[in-house]
């Protein structure tokens, strides 16, 4: 790819977080136009660059890419991460879906209110440890290779570390039972690419507060 890609979002991990991984990752440098104020939002409506009038876009290749699964694919394409045939790009989607459908409910548990959050943090443990983690672990242990597909690093091998982290700060505890995917998040943070985005002072986001929250909503109104 000719030149950095360019990420438009705010100062924080929402939707933009994997796409910042999935980059990390393949050990590409990016710049980052942190949207601080309302009206640079407007402007990016305005001058035509948001397609649906969301933010979340990352100019690359010429292009103004909105729609997260549309930038992962293209990026995981283009840098080797989506697998080498069409069943496999198609357990690379369908083990990436389920990262996701976790993921989201883990991060809009801020947003949940207050008198809401005790059942909704139960929900989403029960969730975790019965449902999604150990699917993902008996796809381990079914094929006894290091990654999730092809025995090769790949997008959903990405995403689900990165999940991993998420489910970590939620509750060490909770990744106890699952030895192979404990293993899997020591595999990719070791990358040298992962590790260096592990660490402090880089382009990966904290975990969102709720100052971050607010000032997200203020910016982007929502």
């Amino acid at each position: 790819m000719a030149g950095k890609p360019t990420l438009h979002y705010f100062n924080g991990r929402g939707r933009m977080e994997s796409i910042r991984w999935l980059l990390a990752a393949a050990g590409v440098e990016f710049e980052e136009k942190l949207i601080e104020t309302p009206e640079y939002v407007d402007k990016l409506k305005n001058d035509g660059s948001l397609m649906f009038q969301q933010v979340r876009m990352v100019e690359v290749d010429g292009m103004k890419l909105v729609q997260s699964r549309a930038i992962l694919n293209y990026l995981a394409t283009n840098y080797d991460l989506y697998g080498k045939s069409m069943k496999e790009r198609v357990l690379v989607d369908m083990y990436s879906e389920g990262v996701a459908d976790l993921g989201e409910m883990i991060m809009l548990l801020p947003m949940c209110p207050l008198d809401q959050n005790d059942a909704k943090m139960a929900q989403i443990k029960e969730r975790t440890t019965n449902c999604y983690l150990p699917a993902f672990e008996k796809v381990l242990k079914g094929h006894g290779q290091d990654y999730l597909v092809g025995n090769k690093l790949s997008r959903a091998d990405i995403q689900l570390v990165e999940l991993l982290y998420y489910v970590e700060e939620l509750d060490p505890s909770l990744l106890a039972n699952f030895p192979l995917l404990k293993a899997l998040k020591t595999r990719v943070s070791s990358l040298p690419a992962v590790k260096k985005f592990l660490q402090p002072g880089s382009q990966r986001k904290p975990p969102m507060d709720e100052k971050r929250l607010q000032d997200a909503r203020k910016v982007c109104k929502f």
